[in-house]
C-alpha cells in the first residue's frame, strides 16, 4: 500500500516556481527517500557504489545522465541521497548548480547529519529547506500543500484511520501495517539505529552508552518540563553536557523542545522547555501520549507553513508562577495566534485559556478533547474559548 504525501505537492510547487535546490530533512524512516525518488528523473545515492562513481565523476557526468541537451516540457529532477557523506559535497553541489542549475532541478535528502551540515556560505541563496514530518490527520485527509489561508475547513477522518494513527504513530510503515507486534519491533529497531548508528555518525559524544540512557529516560518524559539541572544530576554529568546531549537528540529527530512564551504574560516562566517525542506510539501514559500526539501535529503545521513561505511561526507553551498553564500557543509573525489546551476526555473548560487569551491577545483559544467524536464546526470562526474534538482542529492543519 502506498500513502501519498503532501511533500510531493510541496516539492513539485517548489520546482515550478523556484530555481533554488530543495533540501529535505526529517526523521529516519519518515519517507524521505520514497517521496524524493518518486519525483526523480535521475536518482543518485552516495550509499550505492555504482551511483557514487557517477557523483565522483563530477557535475558534468551527472549532467550527461540527465541528458540536458534534449528538449523537454519540464526541467528534469536529479535527486542526491546521502550526498553529505561526500567529503566535498558542498563544492560538488555548488559546481553543479552554478553550471547546470538553469537546465535542471536539484533535490537533496539524507540522514540527520544533513540537517546540521547544510549551512554554509558556499550554498547561501542556492537552496530552500523543507522539513518532513510523520503522517497526521490533516495530511491523511488532504495531502495537498497548504494554501495562503493556512487552515482548511474541518473534515472527519474515518475512525479506523484515526485510531490507527493514535496507536501506531505517523511513520508510514507501522501506520499502514497496523499490526501491534510489528509496530513494537519496528519502534525498538528504529530507536536502536538512531541512538547508536546515527549518533555515532553525526556526533563526537564519547559516551554513546550514556546518550542512549538519556534517550531512554526522555522517552518516559514526553510532554514534561525539562529541568536540565535535575537531568544532569540523574546522568552524573554537568548541566552544559546534559544540554548538549538533549540538543543532540533533538538534532537526531528523537524529539523536540517547546519553549515558554513570555511576552506580555505577567509572571511568566522563561526557562524550562518541554520535551516531546516525534513518535508518540510507544508512550505508555495516555495523557502524555495525547499531548505528544497534538504537539507533533502542531509542530508539523508550524514548520510546513514556514517552509511554504507563508510567514514566521513558532510553537510555544504558556505557564506562569501561579502554576496556570496552557499546553500550546501557536505564534504567527511574532504574535500569539491561537492557544491549545489538550485533554484526553475532560470537557470542562480550563479557566487558564481565558486568562492567557486575555494576557496574550490571541485571537482564538481551544480546548481539544482527543477521545471526542468529530464535529463539523470551524473553531476559527469563534473568538471566545471553546471546547471541541481534537480531530476537528487537527483536520484543519497540514
Amino acid at each position: 500500500m502506498f500513502q501519498r504525501r503532501l511533500y510531493e505537492g510541496l516539492l513539485n510547487a517548489h520546482f515550478r516556481t523556484h530555481r533554488q535546490m530543495a533540501f529535505v530533512t526529517g526523521p529516519r524512516q519518515v519517507g524521505k527517500t520514497t517521496t524524493c525518488r518518486s519525483l526523480a528523473d535521475v536518482y543518485l545515492s552516495w550509499d550505492d557504489a555504482n551511483q557514487r562513481q557517477s557523483i565522483l565523476g563530477g557535475p558534468d557526468v551527472v549532467a550527461r545522465l540527465l541528458e540536458l541537451e534534449k528538449p523537454r516540457e519540464r526541467l528534469p529532477v536529479v535527486v542526491f541521497d546521502e550526498l553529505h557523506k561526500h567529503r566535498r559535497w558542498r563544492d560538488f553541489l555548488k559546481g553543479f548548480f552554478d553550471v547546470h542549475g538553469a537546465k535542471a532541478r536539484v533535490l537533496v535528502t539524507g540522514s540527520s547529519r544533513l540537517g546540521l551540515l547544510r549551512r554554509g556560505d558556499s550554498l547561501l541563496g542556492r537552496y530552500f529547506h523543507y522539513r518532513m514530518h510523520p503522517l497526521t490527520v490533516g495530511e491523511l485527509l488532504d495531502p495537498s500543500p497548504p494554501g495562503k489561508e493556512l487552515v482548511r475547513m474541518p473534515r472527519g477522518l474515518p475512525d479506523p484511520d484515526f485510531e490507527a494513527l493514535r496507536t501506531h504513530g505517523g511513520f508510514p510503515e507501522p501506520f499502514l501495517k497496523r499490526d501491534a507486534e510489528f509496530s513494537t519491533l519496528w519502534r525498538r529497531q528504529r530507536r536502536e539505529l538512531v541512538l547508536r548508528e546515527d549518533a555515532r555518525e553525526m556526533t563526537r559524544v564519547a559516551d554513546l552508552g550514556t546518550l542512549e540512557v538519556l534517550g531512554n529516560m526522555l522517552h518516559d518524559r514526553s510532554s514534561g518540563q525539562l529541568v536540565l539541572s535535575k537531568l544532569a544530576s540523574d546522568l552524573g554529568v554537568s548541566a552544559p553536557t546534559a544540554k548538549s546531549w538533549v540538543d543532540t537528540l533533538a538534532a537526531l529527530y528523537v524529539g523536540f523542545l517547546v519553549r515558554p512564551w513570555f511576552r506580555n504574560v505577567t509572571k511568566s516562566l522563561r526557562k524550562e522547555p518541554k520535551w516531546y517525542l516525534r513518535d508518540w506510539s510507544g508512550i505508555v501514559d495516555d495523557g502524555a501520549r495525547a499531548e505528544t500526539f497534538v504537539a507533533c501535529h502542531l509542530l508539523k503545521a508550524v514548520e510546513t507553513w514556514e517552509d511554504r513561505g507563508l510567514g514566521e511561526f513558532e510553537l510555544r507553551y504558556l505557564r506562569d508562577k501561579e502554576k496556570r498553564e496552557v499546553d500550546f500557543v501557536v505564534v504567527r509573525d511574532r504574535k500569539p495566534w491561537f492557544l491549545v489546551e489538550v485533554k484526553l476526555s475532560d470537557e470542562a473548560l480550563s479557566p487558564a485559556l481565558a486568562h492567557f487569551q486575555s494576557e496574550t491577545g490571541a485571537a482564538h483559544a481551544f480546548q481539544i478533547v482527543v477521545t471526542a467524536p468529530f464535529v463539523a464546526t470551524d473553531p476559527f470562526a469563534r473568538k471566545d474559548p471553546i471546547v471541541l474534538p481534537a480531530r476537528t482542529l487537527l483536520s484543519q492543519l497540514p
